[in-house]
């Protein structure tokens, strides 16, 4: 159901931060909900990672382990770099909001929203390679985590949005470090 509610005041005391910073607040809040999203698929792709390593190791094809086989190596090395690339600018980014608050951390916020969920999304998909038909069954959290990391891609906004952010806050800060000011002559 829904609540309506009639004829009711507020006093000017509840009033979080003042009138008209709604927006203000609820922005407050991405930051460190991007973050906590973020730790989550690093997590969970830390989990199929191990997945894969245990797979890699016990599964057999052509009379090797699959460990063995060149193709397989190479997608255990690009998930740990994946892996911890996408920690690392976890970490990078809460680091820079507890040092210069959400706002002074608007770059780091939007490159991981963009970031992780790509580079979490491809270990993933490695582990379901590595586990093959296995990998898309209910019997492992593998297809599950995959769709749940491509729907964070979607719930936290378009990429595209956050890809521009990132790119006008460099494009800013590579302008003032160069000294030239183009205030009035582009929407920079």
């Amino acid at each position: 159901g829904n609540v309506s509610l009639t004829n009711v005041e507020v006093d000017a005391s509840a009033l979080i931060l003042g009138e008209g910073r709604g927006f203000e607040i609820a922005q407050s809040r991405l930051g460190p909900g991007r973050i906590h999203h973020c730790m989550r698929a690093v997590g969970l792709a830390a989990r199929c990672y191990e997945l894969m390593l245990q797979r890699s190791l016990s599964r057999k094809t052509f009379g090797k382990f699959l460990a063995e086989h060149g193709s397989c190596q190479e997608m255990i090395s690009d998930s740990a770099a994946d892996l911890e690339a996408a920690r690392l600018l976890t970490l990078s980014c809460a680091a820079a909001i507890d040092e210069k608050g959400p706002k002074g951390a608007r770059d780091k916020i939007a490159s991981i929203k963009v970031s992780v969920p790509e580079l979490t999304s491809r270990v993933v998909d490695r582990a379901v390679q590595v586990f093959g038909g296995a990998g898309v069954c209910q019997d492992f959290p593998l297809a599950r985590a995959l769709t749940g990391l491509r729907t964070l891609r979607i719930a936290d906004g378009p990429d595209a949005v956050h890809r521009r952010t990132v790119a006008r806050i460099e494009i800013k800060k590579t302008l003032k470090r160069m000294g030239i000011d183009i205030s009035g002559r582009s929407k920079l």
